[in-house]
């Protein structure tokens, strides 16, 4: 299939030469970019009218947790710092089921999609007792009904409360039950082929919920396959203090001493590192996804990013999981980090582009895909459309790239095309009924919540 973008209002893309932005045409042959510049035609191609839009390349999302969008805005967790809000939503996850994945990576995935996003990462690490073994599998059967590229990471849990670590124990799993099911993740489902739709990343939760061996035995697991590897670092305060008390180390000793640093490794969060911590994760070649929505949100404080990024350390932005963020709004995530390192590292600590280039090339970076993030023939077909005549972007399109992140009152974007296939259009989903998403979420958050309030452990 050709689709040819006509007469695009603004092309907005990073390069290596910087920031780049022009009018003209994109024409998309199956899922690549063929061609960019001036009234280019064909005679085959679906035809997108592009005035008045500006086109940017994919975003990509490079943290979060889908199975928490059925938790959003609970009163019990909206005045709670990160372990009393782990503990309480312990008990609501409890009953996850592969109905409950489904449907909750439906309605995140859709939310990322309608707001810009083409790529996403999922950390999944609750895995009840009782519960069937297949969690992940659900959400990359969501993934493939509504079309995005996915790189969902094999979480786990392994220290339980009885041994000192802070999920309760019927959550977690030993550490031959993970192991076995990374290696059946991996076999079954990682693409490392270009244009990937599917790759399998590795990553235990947190030094508070994972034994020291699984830490070593899923990086070593990992090399062995070629898979990347993820985990949180350093979000908050408290987790420095558990580390320090039961390892006589801060949280980056701890991760190095265990084989998890190198190119291979992103770190969700990385709020509480210090210049010679940033120097080993830079020299290491250590990438970091930045989740300033949820990290405001519970308080945990806000990474060094303007910093890390002097350094020459590879960001990439995320939106982290709806239960702490309570969206999956990605083009907004773009507007709170830049707001949140200007009140906080002064007015001219990052600009719009530094922004644009998390958001996009610098998290295809992060994930190891290589042929996302920019718009340019030969990369993949991942772009995202924005009606500009919208009275949100009136009166700012002196900077066009400025006003998708200052200015707009919606989110949801006109078109997104990911690997050459339309996935919004006109600012609704495509391959999935959205009306069906919504009931279906709704009811299956109150019945969690109900089972949770039955057995009295809310």
């Amino acid at each position: 299939m050709e689709i040819l973008i006509k007469n695009a209002y603004r092309i907005i893309t990073w390069t290596e030469d910087g920031l780049k932005s022009f009018s003209g045409d994109i024409l998309i042959e199956g899922r690549v970019i063929k061609k960019i510049g001036k009234d280019l035609n064909s005679s085959s191609a679906k035809i997108i009218p592009g005035e008045g839009k500006i086109v940017i390349p994919g975003l990509v999302n490079t943290h979060h947790h889908l199975y928490q969008t059925f938790q959003r805005n609970l009163p019990l967790t909206q005045d709670s710092e990160l372990f009393p809000w782990l503990k309480t939503l312990y008990q609501i996850w409890r009953y996850l089921d592969p109905e409950i994945v489904y449907w909750s990576a439906l309605l995140g995935m859709a939310e990322l999609l309608k707001t810009g996003c083409t790529t996403t990462t999922d950390q999944f690490y609750v895995f009840p007792r009782g519960a069937p073994k297949d969690l992940i599998d659900a959400e990359i059967e969501a993934g493939k009904k509504i079309g995005i590229r996915f790189q969902p990471c094999r979480g786990s849990m392994s220290l339980g409360e009885s041994k000192g670590g802070l999920p309760p124990d019927d959550v977690v799993q030993d550490e031959e039950e993970i192991l076995e099911d990374c290696e059946r993740l991996i076999s079954r489902y990682h693409d490392p082929s270009p244009f990937s739709m599917l790759r399998i990343s590795l990553a235990p939760c947190s030094p508070f919920s994972v034994s020291r061996e699984l830490l070593i035995l899923s990086q070593e697991l990992a090399r062995k396959h070629g898979v990347r590897l993820h985990t949180h670092l350093a979000e908050t305060k408290d987790e420095e203090d558990f580390c320090l008390e039961k390892f006589g180390m801060r949280p980056l000793e701890y991760l190095e001493r265990t084989g998890w640093f190198g190119p291979d490794v992103w770190y969700a969060h990385c709020i509480y590192l210090n210049d010679e911590e940033l120097r080993r994760i830079k020299e290491a070649g250590s990438k970091v996804a930045h989740c300033p929505t949820s990290n405001m949100r519970l308080g945990s404080g806000v990474a060094p990013i303007p910093k890390m990024l002097k350094m020459g350390i590879e960001v990439g932005l995320a939106v982290d999981g709806s239960a702490s963020n309570d969206s999956s709004d990605m083009l907004g995530e773009l507007r709170n980090c830049l707001l949140v390192h200007k009140l906080t590292c002064g007015v001219t600590s990052i600009s719009a582009a530094q922004i644009l280039q998390m958001a996009t090339v610098g998290g295809a970076r992060v994930l190891g895909f290589e042929e996302i993030g920019t718009i340019e023939p030969g990369k993949a077909a991942d772009l995202v459309l924005i009606d500009a005549n919208q009275i949100g972007y009136a009166g700012a399109l002196s900077d066009p790239l400025g006003a998708l992140i200052y200015a707009g009152d919606s989110h949801i974007v006109d078109t997104t095309i990911v690997n050459g296939e339309i996935l919004v259009e006109k600012g609704r989903i495509v391959k999935a009924d959205e009306d069906e998403i919504i009931n279906r979420a709704n009811e299956l958050s109150r019945k969690m919540l109900q089972k949770a309030e039955a057995n009295s452990v809310l």
